[in-house]
């Protein structure tokens, strides 16, 4: 059984910065790939950020690039998403995600462990 919890949500104002966190359970995720959505009411679920769980490969939507750095730390079996200059369309709820294999992968469907979300709101 694979649990994910993420943590870290919180209300910052525009520009500031935030930390989430994703703690992995269950199993060795040596061959894992581990990504980042987010999603508001009434919106599909979107495809933030992944990286693979030896941190050989990361990709990024575009709409974060260069604002958000996605990372992992093994001996917690952590991964991380720290996000700077926060803009408020970035108001969502955020998912880590998890599925074996490697690969560039940015939809939900291609996913198969998720964790409860947590809220981040960006004020303007």
């Amino acid at each position: 059984q694979v649990e994910l919890v993420e943590s870290g949500g919180g209300l910052v104002q525009a520009g500031g910065s935030l930390t989430l966190s994703c703690a992995a359970s269950g199993r060795s995720f040596s061959s894992y790939v581990m990504g980042w959505f987010r999603q508001t009411p009434g919106k599909e679920r979107e495809f933030v950020a992944l990286i693979t769980w030896t941190g050989a490969t990361t990709n990024y939507a575009d709409s974060v690039k260069g604002r958000f750095t996605i990372s992992r730390d093994n001996a917690k079996n952590t991964m991380y998403l720290q996000m700077n200059s926060l803009k408020p369309e970035g108001t969502a709820a955020y998912y880590c995600a998890a599925r074996r294999g490697l690969g560039i992968f940015v939809l939900p469907g291609q996913y198969d462990y998720w964790g409860q979300g947590t809220q981040v709101t960006v004020s303007s």
